[in-house]
């Protein structure tokens, strides 16, 4: 039986009238406290490596948390200004500036909430993970490319080859103080993992935040700080029109509406599996999505989809309901508002550290191991080196291109071999043997002497017409000139990745099948 204390638990109805206020107050409200602390900074930090107003991060983290907690089908997933979409706003920003971003934003959730009325967001599902995987590393990547640079005390570049080439002149006349502040950030962030239980519900970034610019304030470091352009208020920014280059701003609008909404379908799946309380409604999740678009993207904030890190630490921290997505954006409201100018005591440095950790974090390596078990590492590689050193839109297609491109040989792909076996030939075949595959086909068969006894282990999980016209041709001619044929039309079980067994597999079967046939 389910305890009330196991994450996600889901009471019955019934009894969720009776105790709904107080199982709030005792589960939610504090779980919304963790995760307000944990949106607070890497909501800033994100808002910088977008190249946008910093105030917007805090923007999108609110309407992310209320409406996208109100309304999202998802209830313990926690949406707001994502790491995964710093890229694609940096571009759209030197591209169009902020307004005509803000301007995208809001079309880009019109789009998704109309997607998801069309109740086609598993569609979205459909992309293969290890573009996704490799999409996200390239996009961490790409940040910590930049925000070294930051943390030596330069400027970051949109190029990630010119970010390369510059970091050893970058390194040469690094500016120590804010270099010092920015790696202990990243210290604090590696140590925090073997923080004491007790200690460790505090969250990482928050403490390395606040202690690095305490160090900073208290100690005579002369370092740049996070600049605010006025009051939250004051940062509300209304979308304004392209001066024309319309196909760009389409181009972008798909971008954008594409990226965050496999970003949140996936996150709201991966969330799924940490909880046992309510499922995501995946169309009502989408719909949730694109309206918390529409309002931060009207009002001048970030772009917004659900985010792992802080839908994570929602459910470990024990939120039942979406009160505490909700309350979560509250706070940081209730923060915004009248605190906002300590935000500006901060070091950039610091931020940069955070950002470095945050980066290097998209790149995991189970990703990587799952794509060398799987033979997807080709796909993970070319996707993870076109995001880098292309964009994300184009390192995405040709990511996917080339999944499709190995998904399509493994369909297409047979394996056939003819070996001798005492006094017999063995021809095995097994995969999708098609007219691609009658070169190999009748080359194989051309390597059987005549009069012999032949075995047909057919295994294919598909024999078009024209390679088994092929066959009964070769049995024909073979059987005319004093041969012997047998087919066995069986399949290899277990049946193995990419559809293919292990050589003592396949060896043990044909040693069966003689001896059967022996008998």
């Amino acid at each position: 039986m389910q305890h009330a204390d196991q994450p996600g638990y889901a009471p019955p109805r019934q009894a969720l009238a009776a105790t709904g206020f107080r199982a709030t107050i005792k589960y939610d409200f504090p779980a919304s406290l963790v995760v307000f602390l944990v949106a607070l900074p890497l909501s800033l930090g994100i808002a910088l490596a977008s190249d946008a107003p910093v105030l917007s991060g805090l923007i999108a983290a609110i309407v992310g948390g209320i409406v996208a907690g109100c309304f999202g089908g998802s209830p313990l997933q926690v949406s707001g200004p994502a790491a995964g979409l710093t890229v694609i706003v940096a571009d759209l920003v030197s591209q169009f500036g902020w307004a005509v971003t803000c301007l995208i934003t809001v079309i880009a959730g019109a789009l998704q909430v109309v997607l998801g009325i069309s109740r086609i967001a598993r569609a979205a599902l459909a992309i293969s993970p290890v573009v996704v995987h490799a999409m996200l590393a390239g996009i961490g990547i790409t940040i910590a490319l930049q925000q070294v640079h930051v943390l030596l005390g330069g400027e970051s570049q949109s190029s990630a080859w010119t970010n390369v080439v510059g970091l050893p002149a970058q390194i040469a006349g690094a500016h120590r103080p804010g270099l010092v502040l920015g790696l202990l950030v990243i210290a604090i962030l590696i140590a925090w993992r073997w923080a004491p239980s007790r200690v460790a519900k505090i969250p990482g970034p928050l403490v390395a935040i606040v202690a690095v610019t305490v160090i900073s304030v208290v100690l005579p470091f002369n370092v740049s700080r996070i600049r605010l352009e006025g009051s939250v208020l004051e940062a509300l920014q209304l979308p304004e029109l392209p001066d024309g280059n319309w196909p760009a701003v389409v181009i972008a609008v798909i971008t954008v509406t594409l990226i965050t909404s496999v970003q949140s379908l996936l996150t709201a799946v991966a969330i799924d599996r940490m909880h046992t309380g309510a499922r995501t409604d995946f169309n009502r999740e989408l719909i949730g999505q694109g309206a918390a678009n529409m309002a931060s993207g009207a009002i001048g904030g970030l772009p917004i989809a659900g985010v792992i890190v802080r839908s994570a630490a929602n459910v470990n921290a024990g939120a039942r309901t979406r009160a505490s997505t909700i309350m979560h954006g509250f706070w940081i409201l209730v923060f915004a508002v009248p605190f906002a100018g300590l935000v500006e005591q901060i070091p950039t440095a610091a931020l940069a550290g955070l950002l470095i950790v945050i980066g290097i974090e998209l790149l995991k390596p189970a990703h990587i191991e799952t794509a060398l078990r799987n033979g997807d590492l080709a796909v993970y590689l070319v996707t993870i080196v076109s995001v880098v050193f292309l964009n994300l839109l184009h390192g995405v297609l040709i990511g996917l291109a080339v999944a499709v491109t190995v998904t399509g040989w493994r369909v297409v792909r047979a394996r056939v071999e003819a070996e001798p076996v005492g006094d017999e030939w063995h021809l095995i075949i097994e995969g999708a043997c098609t007219f691609l595959a009658l070169p190999k086909l009748t080359g194989v068969l051309a390597t059987i002497p005549e009069r012999t006894t032949v075995t047909i282990h057919l295994m294919a999980n598909y024999l078009d017409h024209a390679a088994h016209q092929a066959i009964s041709d070769w049995q024909r001619r073979h059987c005319a000139t004093g041969g012997d044929v047998k087919v066995h039309n069986r399949r290899l079980e277990p049946y193995r990745r990419e559809g293919k067994s292990s050589k003592a597999e396949r060896r043990a079967i044909r040693l069966s099948l003689v001896e059967a046939d022996a008998g």
